[in-house]
């Protein structure tokens, strides 16, 4: 017991950094606080509220099961905004991937590239919505190259995490061998990475596919545009019909997603 009191003793006093965390972190959240308005939660908001749940009670049935022009049309277009717009933009952040793998190529255009994809990542998704509306129209395609784009910053950076963790060992003995660096990644660098690349492109197109709904309130396709339409004229049976069918969909891709990815990663 002896021992154990001395080391107890000599552990450091951490007490003073707990309290001042603490307090910190109250004074910052009572700060965040002082940023809502509880004035603008009038009668009318609570009102509308109230009307939405109603509408997702009572929906419109021929909205919802209407598959020429209703939900499921919608939903259709709105998954093929963000899968074609995952593709594109996982073909399009392979090279990147390994032109910023510090292990792959030289640091200083590692460095480079990687500012690049922060640069890509900063922006946010609604942004380059509203750029390449001005570019295209108003339309799936603006969604798509929104997708594309997006999808290009943030798998890019998980490649490359997944290319610097890669055993080396393989590309010393390929250059060994007098391997060219395509024939490096075509043939030591890939076949390891194909089911983990793989896992990362389902993960982001289940990102993109909530991603398209919102895009659509601006205009770039998808289910989004009659939702905030329906919303504008108070049509609540429709706003409860769009929001059962995203509901249903995102648990169906959540689901189909999660059991993909974990097969991947276990084979």
């Amino acid at each position: 017991m002896n021992h154990i009191d001395k080391q107890y003793e000599l552990e450091p006093n951490r007490r003073l950094t707990q309290i001042m965390t603490a307090l910190i972190l109250i004074i910052l959240f009572g700060w965040s606080l002082s940023a809502i308005q509880f004035d603008e939660l009038t009668v009318n908001g609570l009102t509308i509220a109230k009307n939405i749940l109603l509408g997702l009670v009572q929906p419109d049935v021929e909205l919802l099961f209407n598959f020429t022009n209703g939900v499921p049309y919608l939903l259709i277009e709105t998954v093929a905004i963000a899968f074609l717009g995952t593709i594109v933009g996982a073909i399009l952040a392979i090279p990147l991937a390994f032109l910023s793998a510090s292990n792959i190529v030289p640091k200083p255009v590692a460095i480079i590239i990687r500012l690049l994809l922060v640069f890509i990542r900063t922006i946010p998704a609604i942004v380059y919505g509203l750029m390449f509306i001005r570019v295209t129209g108003p339309g799936p395609f603006a969604g798509v190259l929104t997708m594309s784009l997006t999808s290009i910053g943030m798998l890019a950076k998980l490649y490359v995490d997944v290319i610097e963790d890669l055993d080396t060992s393989i590309l010393e003995s390929m250059e060994s061998l007098g391997c060219t660096m395509i024939e490096k990644i075509r043939f030591g660098i890939l076949p390891q990475l194909s089911a983990l690349f793989l896992s990362i492109i389902i993960y982001r197109f289940d990102m993109n596919l909530r991603d398209a709904a919102v895009l659509g309130l601006v205009g770039a396709g998808g289910i989004g545009a009659p939702l905030i339409f329906a919303m504008n004229s108070y049509r609540w049976e429709e706003v409860g019909s769009i929001l059962i069918g995203l509901v249903i969909l995102i648990l169906i891709v959540e689901y189909v997603s999660n059991k993909i990815r974990t097969k991947l990663v276990r084979g």
